[in-house]
């Protein structure tokens, strides 16, 4: 699949759709073999820990609070994520409001989707800092390596750069190791060409010494990341989840902030709803 679109360009959509596909035959196989998924792909753990993720930048402080710490408090979760960077100004300040909610039960993230500048960012990485942010996002663009590189090597102790979700081929995932732009490397199995593509980015994170953190849709990653040996955790995005639970028997379900897949089914275990699913259909007459 991935020479048929060279011509064409193998990023973006034609990437969407190679991971479609590719992580559907994955999980044929395991159902014509009635193992689980992580049973065939040969797991080196049983669950995965995940971060709640969320925190939009539209949401009022009341809210803010009120998702981030309803993660610790329900989900058990350790780490959380806000986003970051639509009004830079304000940033320090939901910050601030985001630690309230979590006192210490839970570690601070934050995601700025590259909307910083390599200097401005330097900057709020400060300001994050101090108020115990561990792990920060996509600060510039994830194609800018080495304003990451450069963020990355005058970060405040304590803090990671993350970024890769927009990786569609391994060999930007290469790239972005080999300018030592990331102290997490992210990927998804949804854009960087499925489970085939997923687990040679894992390969090339042991090979680096680098973590991989998994990019939305977890029950599409539950399987697959236990089968890698240097996974960190797996993003529990918001409405990744409500679709997932929505339309999937099977979806996973948090135990003390960890995910793991079900083995008593086959396959990566979703079943979908199709009755469920009806009332979204969209009429071609």
């Amino acid at each position: 699949m991935q020479r048929a679109v060279r011509n064409l360009g193998r990023e973006g959509l034609a990437a969407t759709a190679i991971s479609a596909v590719d992580a559907a035959l994955y999980d044929l196989k395991a159902r014509l073999l009635n193992v689980p998924l992580s049973v065939m792909l040969g797991s080196y753990r049983n669950s995965i820990p995940i971060y709640g993720s969320g925190g939009f930048t539209t949401y009022a402080d009341e809210e803010l609070q009120e998702q981030l710490g309803g993660w610790v408090a329900n989900e058990g979760c350790a780490f959380v994520k806000m986003k970051v960077g639509s009004q830079p100004h304000r940033d320090a300040h939901r910050v601030r409001v985001a630690k309230r909610a979590l006192g210490e039960h839970a570690t601070l993230f934050v995601d700025a989707n590259g909307a910083y500048r390599a200097q401005q960012a330097l900057e709020l990485a400060r300001e994050f800092g101090e108020l115990e942010v561990r792990w920060f996002e996509e600060p510039v663009s994830s194609d800018d390596l080495p304003g990451l590189q450069k963020i990355r090597r005058r970060a405040p102790r304590g803090m990671e750069i993350a970024a890769g979700e927009y990786a569609y081929t391994i060999d930007y995932v290469r790239n972005m190791l080999e300018a030592q732009a990331v102290d997490v490397q992210q990927a998804d199995i949804t854009r960087c060409g499925g489970i085939t593509a997923f687990l040679q980015i894992a390969a090339l994170c042991e090979a680096f010494h680098i973590d991989l953190s998994g990019h939305c849709a977890p029950a599409l990653h539950v399987h697959a990341a236990c089968a890698c040996p240097r996974f960190r955790h797996q993003e529990w995005f918001h409405d990744h989840v409500r679709i997932e639970r929505m339309l999937f028997d099977g979806a996973p379900v948090p135990i003390k902030g960890t995910i793991g897949p079900d083995l008593s089914r086959p396959g990566n275990g979703l079943t979908f709803k199709h009755q469920d699913a009806a009332r979204y259909a969209v009429s071609h007459a």
